[in-house]
C-alpha cells in the first residue's frame, strides 16, 4: 500500500471529505427491574417488533436491548437521535431500567435466562436458534455483558486522495479500510486505557473464574489496575474453537477464506452437542462459527447484505463499506452511554488509522504483539509504569507512547475543528491527554473510587446511577410529534413481522437453513 506523502495536506484541501464521514451507533443495555435483577418480562410490545424495528430490538437475552441509530454527519445528529431512542424507550419500561453499565446486573440461574424471542416465522427462529447456539458454546451470562459499537464509514473519494494501492476502485476502497483495521489492531490499547469502564463486578457473576479479583465493597470484586473486565478473560473471549480461527486483515481475500473456513468447518465439541434436544433445535450446525457474525472481534469490516445474501458474501461481492468498532465499553457517566468528547475522539482517531501507514502483519497476520498489548491494558492498564511492545519489537511505556499517539492526532482533529466556532476535537484530545498524564481520570478508576465512597456494592451503586440517568431522560422535552413518530414505527413494525410470519408459513425451518447454507456454498 502506498499512502500520499502528506495525507494531513491532501485532507486539508479537500475539507469536505470530512463532512461526508458518516457514523451511527448501536448501544447495548438490560433492562433491569426494581429489584436489580435482570428483567423476567417480555420485551415491551409497545417499543414494537424485535424482528423489524429497526431502532430497537433485543441483541441476545429477551432483556438486553439492543438501540440503534442511522449513520449521520455529525457527532450532534448521532447523539440526538440515541438521545431520542432512549427517552422514547424508558417510558415504556414501567418501574424497570436500562443498566448503564457493561457488566451485568445481578442475573438468575442460567436456565432462567430468557433468550430473546423473535416471532415464529423462520427469520425470527433463525435469529432465537442462533442465540440457543452461542447459550450451547458460551454460556448465558456471557452473552448479557453488553457494550457500544461504532460504525464508521469514510467518503469514497477518500481512497483515490489517498493513494490507496488496489486494480479496481472497489478493492481499492477494501483495501483502505483493512489498512484502518490493521493500524486499530495496533493501537486500539488506547481505547480500553481511555474509555474502558468496567473494572468491577458483581460476586454473583465471577461464578468458577480463577482471575486474581480483590473485594472492594460488599458482594464487589475488582481487579485495582484493570480498565475493561468486560473485554478480559471474564467477558467477551473468544473459546478454543474461535481461537484457531485467527482472522487475517492483511487482504481481504484472505479474511474471506478463513472466515468461509469456520461457517464451513465441524468443530468435534459442538458435534458432540448436536443440533437437536428432545427434538428442539439448540443450535444451527455445529461448525465453528454459525453464522459470520458469531465472531468476537474488536473490529470488522461490514457491508449491508442484500436479501438472500450472507455478511461474507456481500463482503466478496462488493467490498467493505464500514468499520464496526466492538470494544467500547457503556459509559456509565452518561446518560445515553457514549459521550459527545468520546465520538468526537473515535472520529479522529479512526481518520488516523485511516491515514497513517499500515505495513502488513507478518507471520500469516497474526499479530500476536498488538493482541498482547490489548489484553494487558484490558487487566492492568492503569498500573504504573506498564509497558507494552510497540511495532519495533520494542518495550515502551503506556504513558510515553498514548501521548506521542495523541499528538501524532492533533492535525486531524484541527482538520474537523477547521471552521468550527469551537475546537471541540481539541478539546477531545486534550480530555484524553489528561487521562494519560493522570490515571485517575479514566473512567475505571472513577468508577471504582466512587464505589468506595459510596459504600456500596456495585450493583446497588449502578442501580441508583442507573435510575438517575432514566430520570434524567424523563425529564427532558420530547415532543407529541417524536412520540407519534416513534408509536408508528412500533406499529409498523409489528404489521411487517406478522407479513413476514404471512409469507414463510408453508417453509419448513429444516429447507429455509439449508437455502441459507447454499448461499456461502454456492
Amino acid at each position: 500500500m502506498t499512502l500520499s506523502q502528506n495525507p494531513i495536506k491532501a485532507l486539508a484541501s479537500n475539507l469536505t471529505l470530512l463532512s461526508d464521514i458518516r457514523r451511527g451507533v448501536e448501544k447495548e443495555g438490560l433492562r433491569v427491574d426494581h429489584s436489580a435483577f435482570l428483567a423476567s418480562t417480555p420485551h415491551p410490545v409497545a417499543l414494537g417488533s424485535t424482528l423489524c424495528n429497526s431502532r430497537i430490538t433485543t441483541d441476545y437475552a429477551e432483556a438486553l436491548l439492543e438501540l440503534i441509530t442511522a449513520p449521520y454527519a455529525s457527532v450532534e445528529d448521532l447523539r440526538t437521535e440515541l438521545q431520542h431512542v432512549h427517552q422514547f424507550v424508558v417510558r415504556h419500561l414501567g418501574d424497570e431500567i436500562i443498566w448503564n453499565q457493561s457488566m451485568p446486573a445481578h442475573l438468575p440461574e442460567e436456565a432462567d435466562i430468557q433468550i430473546g424471542w423473535y416471532g415464529t416465522s423462520n427469520t425470527g427462529m433463525f435469529k432465537h436458534v442462533y442465540r440457543r447456539g452461542l447459550a450451547e458454546r458460551y454460556g448465558k451470562r456471557m452473552q448479557c455483558i453488553a457494550g457500544v459499537h461504532y460504525n464508521y464509514s469514510l467518503p469514497d473519494r477518500i481512497w483515490p486522495l489517498l493513494q490507496i494501492d488496489g486494480r479496481t476502485f472497489q478493492e481499492q476502497r477494501s483495501n483502505g479500510y483493512l489498512a484502518l483495521i490493521r493500524n486499530f489492531t495496533r493501537y486500539s490499547w488506547l481505547l480500553m486505557y481511555l474509555f474502558g469502564a468496567s473494572p468491577a463486578v458483581s460476586k454473583d457473576f465471577l461464578g468458577e473464574h480463577q482471575l486474581p479479583l480483590e473485594k472492594i465493597a460488599p458482594d464487589t470484586y475488582c481487579l485495582p489496575w484493570a480498565t475493561s473486565l468486560r473485554m478480559s478473560d471474564l467477558g467477551y473471549q473468544n473459546k478454543e474453537a474461535q481461537a484457531e480461527l485467527q482472522l487475517c486483515y492483511n487482504d481481504l481475500d484472505t479474511f474471506l477464506l478463513r472466515m468461509r473456513r469456520a461457517a464451513t468447518t465441524s468443530w468435534p465439541a459442538y458435534a458432540d452437542i448436536g443440533t437437536h434436544r428432545n427434538g428442539e433445535w439448540i443450535q444451527l450446525n455445529t461448525n465453528i462459527l454459525q453464522i459470520e457474525n458469531e465472531y468476537y472481534s474488536n473490529i470488522r469490516p461490514k457491508r449491508t447484505p442484500k436479501a438472500n445474501e450472507r455478511p461474507s458474501s456481500a463482503l466478496a461481492n462488493r467490498g467493505v463499506e464500514y468499520i464496526e468498532v466492538r470494544c467500547l465499553d457503556i459509559d456509565p457517566f452518561d446518560p445515553i452511554g457514549l459521550s459527545a468528547e468520546t465520538a468526537r475522539f473515535l472520529d479522529v482517531f479512526l481518520l488516523f488509522c485511516a491515514t497513517e501507514p499500515s505495513p502488513v502483519f507478518p507471520d500469516g497476520g497474526f499479530c500476536q504483539d498488538s493482541k498482547n498489548n490489548f489484553a494487558k491494558v484490558v487487566v492492568e492498564g492503569r498500573k504504573p509504569g506498564l509497558l507494552l511492545r510497540n511495532q519495533n519489537k520494542q518495550d515502551v511505556e503506556l504513558k510515553s507512547w498514548g501521548e506521542d499517539l495523541i499528538l501524532a492526532m492533533q492535525p486531524y482533529a484541527a482538520l474537523f475543528d477547521k471552521g468550527a466556532e469551537q475546537p471541540l476535537y481539541q478539546a477531545a484530545l486534550d480530555a484524553q491527554m489528561a487521562k494519560i498524564q493522570d490515571a485517575s481520570l479514566c473512567p475505571s478508576a472513577r468508577v471504582l473510587k466512587q464505589i468506595s465512597e459510596s459504600g456500596q456494592s456495585f450493583v446497588d451503586y449502578t442501580y441508583a446511577q442507573s435510575l438517575a440517568h432514566k430520570n434524567h431522560l424523563l425529564d427532558l422535552p420530547f415532543s407529541a410529534e417524536l412520540q407519534q413518530e416513534f408509536e408508528q414505527a412500533a406499529t409498523d413494525s409489528i404489521a411487517a413481522q406478522q407479513q413476514i410470519e404471512a409469507a414463510e408459513k408453508d417453509q419448513s425451518f429444516e429447507v429455509y437453513l439449508q437455502k441459507y447454507q447454499a448461499l456461502l456454498d454456492a
